[in-house]
C-alpha cells in the first residue's frame, strides 16, 4: 500500500512530525521564559565620601589655581616632606574628631570599585562629598580669600569627586544627592534657589539623559532635588533624589536664618512626583542623605532609662516618613546614609496612616505600606570605621533590591586589602530586600533581646565596618526599636513599653 501513496500523502507524516517538533520547541521556550528569572542588574551604592583635598596642605594652592580636570595629577604627585606635620596642625586648628578621606584612600576605593565595573549599570551617591570642617580648613590656609573664591573651590571639589566616581564604570549613570556638608556656606546651611545650586547643577546632573535633564535641572536649581528614570533594563522605575538637608532641624540659610518653607516646598514636590508615578504605574526608588526616624547614636550613647527621655530625631518632623509610607505601594526601596554605619531599616505606617484615619482620597489615591530602607556605610573612616561600599543586585522587572554585598578595606587608610564583608542573602536567608523580608529580619532581632543569635551577632559585627562596636550590644533591644519606629512616640512605646498592672489577687 505504501507503494501506491502519492507524493503529497508521503509528505504528510513528515509534516506532522515537523509541526509537532516546532510546537514542542515553542512550549519549551515559553516554559524557559517563565522559569528563567531575568538577569539581575548591578548597582554601586556609595556614601559619605567626605573627600579632603587638604590632606597634603602644600598642594592646596595648586588645586585652587587648577581646573578640576587637572586635580588628579596634582594629587597623585609625591607627598610633601612635611605633610604629616602640616596636616596634623590643620586638623587640630579645626578641631577635627578624626580623619576623613585622603586622596590615597579615595584612589584605593575607586580601584576596588572598578573591579566590578563590567556589571555596574548605575551608581547611587547618597550625599556628603565634602570633608568635615571644609570651610575651616580652607579659611585657615587662605585667610584672605573672598567668598566667591571659596564657592569656586567647593564647586571644583564636588565636580572632581563626581568625575572620579563617573570613571568607575564609564557606561553607568551616576546619581548624586547632596548631604549636609555639601554647601558653599557651612554645615547644614544652604539657600533655596541660591547661586550655589545653579552653579553645580550641570556637574551633579552630568549623567542624567538629555531628555530628562530639563526638568531635573529646574528642580535641582530650586532645591537640590530631582527626578529621573533608572536606566534599562530596570523597568518603569523612577528615582526621586531628595535634598533632605532642608528637613533637618539644623538647617539654616547661608545668613544663618531658619527656612521651613524650603522643606515644605520639597515635600510638596515629592508628593507630586509620587502621585505622577502612581498614575503612570511606575515603581519608585527614593534616595536622600539624612534618614527619617531616630538618631540612634545621639539617643542611646548615654544608655537607656525608662521612662525614656524623648529620642533625638534626624529630621525636624515626621512628614517625610509619612509621605513615603503613604506611597509604600509604589516605593520599592529607600536609600539613606549620614550615620556612616551599615544598617537595615523599615518605615512602617504609623499614626493617621496606620490607623486608617487618612482615607485613600485624602492621600490622593495613594495606599499605605512599609518601605524597605538601606542605610549605606561610609567611605570616610572618621568614626573609626573601615571604608566600605555596596554592590547591589536589582530585579529589573520588579525593581526590588534582590541582594547586596558590602565590601570593606582592611584598615582605615584603604591601602590594605579590600574584601567582601557580608552578603545579605547568605547572612539573613532572604532572597530579596523587600519590605516583607526586612520585617522578618527585624522581627527576629526584636525577639532576640539578648542579641545572641547568629543573625544578630552578624549585624553587630558589620554595623561599624571593620571595628567592633562596644555600645550596640549594651542597648540592643532599644537600638532595634530605632529600626522600624520612625516617630518619637513609636520609638518610646517600643523602647519603654507601658508597665501592665498586675492582675488583682483574690482575697
Amino acid at each position: 500500500m505504501a507503494a501506491n501513496m502519492s507524493g503529497r500523502d508521503r509528505r504528510q507524516p513528515t509534516r506532522r512530525i515537523a509541526l509537532t517538533f516546532c510546537a514542542m520547541l515553542l512550549i519549551c521556550a515559553a516554559r524557559a521564559s517563565v522559569t528563567q528569572p531575568a538577569a539581575k542588574v548591578h548597582a554601586l551604592f556609595v556614601s559619605d565620601v567626605h573627600f579632603d583635598p587638604f590632606w597634603d596642605p602644600a598642594k592646596a594652592a595648586a588645586l585652587v589655581a587648577a581646573p578640576e580636570r587637572s586635580w588628579r595629577s596634582i594629587l597623585e604627585a609625591a607627598p610633601s616632606s612635611d605633610r604629616e606635620q602640616r596636616f596634623a596642625a590643620l586638623e587640630q586648628s579645626c578641631r577635627m574628631r578624626g580623619t576623613d578621606t585622603s586622596y590615597p584612600l579615595l584612589a584605593s576605593a575607586l580601584t576596588q570599585m572598578r573591579a566590578h565595573a563590567a556589571e555596574i549599570r548605575f551608581v547611587s551617591v547618597s550625599g556628603d562629598l565634602m570633608a568635615h570642617q571644609f570651610d575651616c580648613k580652607y579659611k585657615t590656609l587662605f585667610p584672605q580669600a573672598a567668598t566667591g573664591d571659596y564657592r569656586s573651590f567647593v564647586e571644583k571639589m564636588i565636580a572632581f569627586v563626581i568625575a572620579e566616581l563617573d570613571s568607575v564604570a564609564p557606561n553607568a549613570h551616576v546619581y548624586v544627592a547632596l548631604g549636609n556638608n555639601d554647601s558653599d556656606c557651612g554645615d547644614y546651611q544652604l539657600d533655596e534657589g541660591g547661586p550655589f545650586l545653579s552653579d553645580i547643577a550641570a556637574r551633579v546632573l552630568r549623567s542624567v539623559p538629555e531628555r530628562q535633564r530639563v526638568e531635573a535641572m529646574k528642580s535641582f536649581k530650586q532645591g537640590g532635588y530631582y527626578s529621573v528614570m533608572l536606566p534599562a533594563p530596570v523597568e518603569h522605575t523612577r528615582l526621586l533624589v531628595l535634598n533632605d538637608v532642608f528637613l533637618s532641624p539644623w538647617h539654616a540659610t547661608c545668613a544663618g536664618k531658619p527656612d521651613a518653607a524650603a522643606g515644605d516646598a520639597e515635600l510638596a514636590w515629592l508628593g507630586q512626583q509620587l502621585d505622577k508615578a502612581r498614575a503612570a504605574k511606575e515603581h519608585v526608588w527614593v534616595m536622600g542623605h539624612i534618614p527619617p526616624g531616630v538618631d540612634a547614636y545621639s539617643t542611646l550613647s548615654h544608655g537607656v532609662k525608662c521612662p525614656a527621655n524623648p529620642p533625638v530625631m534626624f529630621l525636624a518632623t515626621d512628614k517625610l516618613a509619612r509621605e513615603l509610607t503613604a506611597a509604600g505601594d509604589e516605593i520599592r526601596l529607600a536609600i539613606f546614609a549620614h550615620a556612616h554605619t551599615d544598617e537595615i531599616k523599615l518605615l512602617e505606617p504609623e499614626g493617621p496612616i496606620a490607623s486608617g484615619a487618612a482615607s485613600g482620597a485624602d492621600m490622593g489615591g495613594r495606599g499605605k505600606a512599609a518601605v524597605a530602607v538601606k542605610m549605606v556605610s561610609s567611605i570616610s573612616p572618621i568614626n573609626g570605621n573601615n571604608p566600605s561600599f555596596t554592590i547591589a543586585e536589582v530585579n529589573p522587572a520588579t525593581a526590588e533590591l534582590a541582594d547586596y554585598r558590602v565590601f570593606a578595606a582592611s584598615n582605615q587608610t584603604g591601602t590594605g586589602e579590600w574584601a567582601e564583608l557580608y552578603d545579605f542573602d547568605r547572612v539573613y536567608g532572604e532572597r530579596s530586600f523587600s519590605a516583607e523580608a526586612v520585617r522578618r529580619v527585624l522581627g527576629k532581632f526584636a525577639a532576640d533581646r539578648a542579641g545572641k543569635s547568629a543573625a544578630s551577632q552578624s549585624y553587630v559585627h558589620d554595623f561599624l565596618t571593620g571595628r567592633p562596636d562596644i555600645l550596640l550590644p549594651l542597648v540592643w533591644p532599644q537600638y532595634v526599636c530605632t529600626l522600624s519606629n520612625a516617630t518619637a512616640s513609636g520609638y518610646t512605646d517600643c523602647a519603654c513599653p507601658p508597665v501592665q498592672p498586675s492582675p488583682a489577687v483574690p482575697q
